[in-house]
């Protein structure tokens, strides 16, 4: 069987992966034909065609009718669950997570080290600033507190380049948004520019090895990571694949719905069995974003 998939990265690492490496594993795969930079997430098919030069947001183009589970928010018609129950929860019969951390495992800092993930995309069909990102003062203040607790920090915040971008993060390169602030005697700095004030901070891109892929290289960095901050989201989902701790920050997105990352079936919980924290937030109604539950969660985790 072939399977084609060019829709955004949410949806084909929660619909699209697990399904493939289903096929795989009754031995029903042929070839897949995904996005450009995808092969590592197909590790286990000898036959990957890198095909889609974009993704799309269009679920009826981007190949999830012919999946078992076409909606990545919940499958009531297959589990019969309601309400809040069905918040996240997919029909797991042809669904099987690849086992990345086994396959990707290893420390690439050699020492205990947090991924911190980022994101500053504007959202599908918003016209107003990113909500789903940590802003410049809450990196300073997880930085610093991981740093006095004697972790490393890998953050990544990805520029849009690195990989098959979809329309939303094509306007967003087009509008050209930075994420910045005035930071008391520096100046404006950005949040790459930030890292560098830190010793324990290691930028992503700068742990890229020449041979490999930037998909590859952060499927071997978060193998390794004691645990993940994040915002909801594409790469907060990828956190859950992992097994360890994460710690998602969620203002805004289908994920506030009851349950949805709490239930014992949702599928941020079946990726990896991660235990995965949530705190929610309504910076649309108050115009701003409050981090202190985050904070305070932070340091319950990561002592």
């Amino acid at each position: 069987m072939t399977v084609t998939l060019n829709p955004e990265f949410a949806h084909e690492i929660v619909l699209g992966v697990p399904y493939v490496y289903w096929l795989h594993k009754q031995g029903l795969l042929d070839k897949v034909e995904t996005s450009v930079g995808m092969k590592p997430f197909y590790y286990f098919c000898d036959n990957v065609e890198e095909k889609f030069t974009t993704r799309t947001l269009d679920n009826n183009a981007a190949g999830l009718n012919n999946l078992p589970n076409q909606w990545i928010h919940h499958n009531q018609s297959v589990t019969g669950l309601v309400g809040d129950a069905s918040n996240g929860v997919l029909d797991y019969s042809k669904w099987t997570p690849p086992p990345y951390k086994e396959v990707y495992s290893q420390n690439i800092l050699n020492k205990p080290y947090v991924v911190v993930n980022n994101t500053y995309n504007i959202e599908f069909g918003r016209n107003e600033r990113p909500y789903r990102s940590f802003d410049i003062k809450i990196l300073h203040d997880i930085f610093g507190y991981l740093k006095e607790n004697g972790y490393i920090v890998v953050y990544k915040r990805p520029k849009n380049t690195e990989f098959t971008i979809d329309q939303n993060e094509q306007r967003t390169l087009s509008i050209g948004m930075d994420l910045n602030a005035n930071v008391d005697g520096i100046g404006i700095i950005n949040d790459y520019e930030l890292c560098k004030y830190f010793d324990n901070v290691y930028l992503i891109d700068d742990l890229m090895e020449q041979s490999k892929s930037y998909n590859q290289t952060q499927l071997e960095i978060f193998s390794g990571a004691t645990g993940f901050i994040t915002p909801n989201g594409g790469g907060g989902i990828l956190c859950a694949y992992f097994g360890k701790p994460v710690i998602m920050y969620v203002p805004d997105g289908k994920e506030k719905r009851p349950g949805y990352l709490t239930n014992e079936t949702s599928y941020i919980k079946m990726l990896s069995n991660a235990k995965v924290y949530p705190i929610f937030d309504n910076p649309r109604d108050t115009s701003i974003s409050n981090y202190d539950d985050l904070f305070i969660q932070i340091k319950k985790v990561f002592k």
